[in-house]
């Protein structure tokens, strides 16, 4: 009964993820067909870089799908532990992508500027392509804001990470706007605002894509969960009598779920049966707090003595 619930809301999770994957696929399509169009209608090289922007929104969106997916299988001989870490891997691709789109804003505007002072001119956007950017921070915020909502309930990196492509899209727009608007309203003096602007947002995408990597490394280089956690882990099997000197405690993350593998000492003449009872709901307890999809591994060994907590 309690593998078919988990199953369950297994499959209520990756359904809820699709939704708000679907949603924001819509979104990113209708957006960048409508930035495309603007860009060319309306002359702005600013534009049409926002629109190749939305177009990765798009392509992540369809990352996010595909490896939810595979995630949500369950443990089969290949893997012991699950899929947990395709969604991990997903999460490093969004990441990656993002690097290399805050790079590309930051190369255009910097080698625009450059051509500005050299002499060069840079060409006069259309009102078109300045509402356009207004229309994407308003629809790409509040798509960010429905996006990580879901994924810190739904507990996924993959769609929290895919939230702040949209709010990476976002600054970007903010960086096209004031760029479109300065050269609209300012003169030809300051079209220059256009490239400044992208080049100051491409270090905002660049910040976040960074931020998202470094987790997705640390866990696919096995790093332990952080120690205030651990200190959780330890206290929570102190908290079960007869229970002592939790020691050789081991931990990682597996995706959205977690691993924790420890040794408890416990009296060596009670019946087997008791220690397993007990064992069993300090697992219990350690699934309730740190999520039901949790692999818990418990070892048991019989009371030496005194023993100081160790990892």
């Amino acid at each position: 009964m309690e593998m078919q619930a988990l199953n369950k809301e297994d499959v209520t999770r990756e359904k809820e993820i699709y939704r708000v994957t679907a949603v924001g696929s819509v979104v990113n399509f209708l957006l960048l067909v409508f930035k495309f169009f603007a860009g060319i209608a309306g002359h702005s090289a600013a534009m049409l870089a926002d629109a190749v922007h939305s177009l990765s929104d798009f392509i992540t969106d369809i990352i996010v799908i595909v490896f939810v997916r595979i995630s949500a299988k369950p443990e089969d001989e290949g893997h012991d532990y699950g899929h947990g870490k395709y969604e991990t891997l997903a999460t490093a691709i969004i990441g990656i992508l993002l690097l290399f789109v805050g790079f590309g804003i930051f190369w255009n505007g910097a080698s625009s500027i450059y051509r500005f002072l050299r002499g060069g001119s840079l060409q006069e956007p259309g009102v078109l392509a300045l509402a356009a950017a207004l229309v994407s921070i308003i629809f790409k915020e509040a798509l960010y804001q429905y996006t990580v909502f879901k994924g810190r309930k739904l507990n996924s990196q993959a769609v929290i990470a895919n939230a702040w492509h949209h709010r990476s899209d976002a600054l970007s727009s903010i960086g096209t706007a004031i760029g479109i608007g300065g050269a609209i309203l300012l003169g030809d003096r300051w079209r220059v605002l256009d490239p400044v602007a992208a080049v100051i947002v491409s270090f905002f995408i660049m910040k976040v894509a960074v931020h998202l990597l470094i987790p997705c490394v640390d866990e696919l280089l096995e790093k332990s969960l952080p120690a205030e956690v651990e200190d959780e882990i330890v206290r929570t099997i102190l908290s079960f009598p007869g229970v002592s000197s939790p020691h050789h405690l081991r931990t990682r993350r597996i995706g959205s779920y977690c691993a924790i593998e420890v040794h408890v000492r416990m009296d060596g003449c009670i019946p087997l049966e008791e220690a397993h009872r007990t064992a069993t709901a300090v697992e219990d307890k350690l699934k309730e707090l740190f999520g039901k999809g949790t692999l818990v591994s418990i070892h048991v060994e019989p009371v030496k003595g005194s023993a100081k907590v160790i990892k």
